[in-house]
């Protein structure tokens, strides 16, 4: 029984360690961004003298905060749609279609998985120029083309848990093909759903090479891209602290209150997604 309860100590020691070890980029990200300049290239890692949230408006005006907010939100949201409906059509024809091809198709899906975006981020960026798609259409193209393995691969593993008699039974009672995913399994897929929104939204909201490469410094940039060129802009004789913390946190905190309203179901999405495979 002793030994039961060290163990236990041991254990919330050691996840107190890395939980707070976790949490300190934030922390320092929090207490950076309410000082000037001087408070903290002199003392980073101290509190501020005062809490001054006019460091936040500024940053926000400086990055053009609500345009970039809309523009980034927009591409998030038409991406992560996009890959939801596609992936899951895709796991569940897989699924209750099982043939050699369907085998290979979930295949190479896994296997796309392990390919880095660097080894064909330049044949992709010059074929969607050749196609006129260097915009946010084709920006919207390829993060959906680029998360459909994942995605797919979550979603086909939960999928196979689905009892086929459901489906069954709602053809018998006149349902069509749209009606039987859509009304009948789509619902069941809630928690994997969720947890495909969660890792495809932080992803696309968090990215940088991606829309570097195709908008660049045109006029519909996301918050990442204006960050970035404010920081060049503001930063030619030094880095501009003062405005880059600030900046960085009014970014995150719309996509951390939207992991924080869905995380309930985020752990139990990658375990019923991944486990049943």
């Amino acid at each position: 029984m002793k030994a039961k309860r060290v163990s236990k100590v041991i254990l919330y020691i050691v996840l107190t360690i890395m939980a707070l070890y976790t949490l300190s980029p934030l922390a320092f990200l929090l207490i950076n961004s309410f000082k000037t300049q001087p408070e903290i290239v002199s003392a980073p890692l101290a509190l501020p003298s005062s809490w001054d949230f006019s460091h936040l408006t500024s940053a926000a005006e400086e990055i053009n905060f609500w345009k970039a907010l809309g523009i980034t939100a927009l591409v998030t949201l038409v991406s992560v749609v996009l890959l939801v409906v596609v992936s899951s059509l895709s796991a569940w024809v897989m699924v209750r279609n099982r043939s050699r091809f369907s085998n290979i198709l979930l295949l190479m899906f896994t296997a796309a998985m392990l390919v880095p975006f660097q080894a064909v981020m330049y044949p992709l960026i010059s074929l969607m120029e050749n196609l006129q798609l260097k915009n946010l259409v084709g920006l919207i193209i390829m993060y959906g083309g680029f998360g459909l393995s994942l995605s797919v691969f979550l979603y086909h593993g939960f999928i196979k848990s689905v009892p086929r008699s459901v489906e069954e039974a709602a053809v018998i009672d006149g349902c069509n093909i749209f009606q039987l995913f859509f009304k009948v399994v789509f619902p069941l897929l809630k928690s994997t759903t969720v947890t495909v929104i969660i890792l495809n939204a932080m992803w696309i909201w968090n990215d940088y090479l991606l829309p570097f490469l195709v908008i660049g410094n045109s006029n519909f940039k996301t918050l990442t891209l204006e960050i970035y060129y404010a920081k060049m802009l503001a930063g030619q004789y030094g880095n501009p602290w003062e405005l880059i913390f600030p900046a960085v946190l009014v970014s995150i905190i719309p996509i951390v209150i939207v992991f924080l309203s869905l995380q309930k179901y985020f752990v139990k999405g990658v375990s019923d997604g991944a486990v049943k495979m």
